[in-house]
C-alpha cells in the first residue's frame, strides 16, 4: 500500500483489470488470457492470471462467480470474473499516478507523428 493506504496495482493486475472491462459479464479465464496475449503480444502464463485475479479477489477489485458444469468442458464449471468499484477506483489512480508524472506526455511516438 502507499502512504494514503491505497494498494497500488501491479502491471499484469492493470492489465487483467482492463481485459476484464473490456470483456464484460463474460470474463473467464481463456477469453481474459487471449485478450491480454493479443494487446500485449507477449506470452503470459494462464497461472499468472489466475493468480493475479486471486490477489485481486482478496483485495476486493474484482468479484467471481461459477457458471454452469458443462460437457464440453468435462463437466466443469466455468469462473467468471467481474471487476468491482475498488477495481475501478484502482485504475483511475493508476492513471492519475501516471498523468502527475508525465501530464502531457506520450511515452511512445504516434504512428505518422514527428516528436
Amino acid at each position: 500500500m502507499n502512504k494514503k493506504g491505497k494498494q497500488l496495482l501491479s502491471e499484469l493486475e492493470e492489465i487483467v483489470l482492463l481485459a476484464l472491462i473490456k470483456l464484460g459479464s463474460e470474463s473467464y479465464g481463456v477469453p481474459i488470457h487471449q485478450t491480454i496475449e493479443d494487446a500485449s503480444g507477449r506470452f503470459i502464463s494462464i497461472g499468472s492470471i489466475y493468480a493475479a485475479l486471486d490477489r485481486m479477489e482478496r483485495s476486493g477489485f474484482v468479484t467471481s462467480r461459477m457458471g454452469e458444469a458443462t460437457s464440453e468442458r468435462g463437466g466443469r464449471a466455468k469462473k467468471f470474473f467481474k471487476v468491482e468499484g475498488a477495481g475501478m477506483l484502482a485504475l483511475k489512480e493508476a492513471e492519475r499516478i501516471r498523468r502527475a508524472i508525465l501530464p502531457k506526455r506520450r511515452l511512445l511516438p504516434v504512428e505518422g507523428s514527428v516528436e
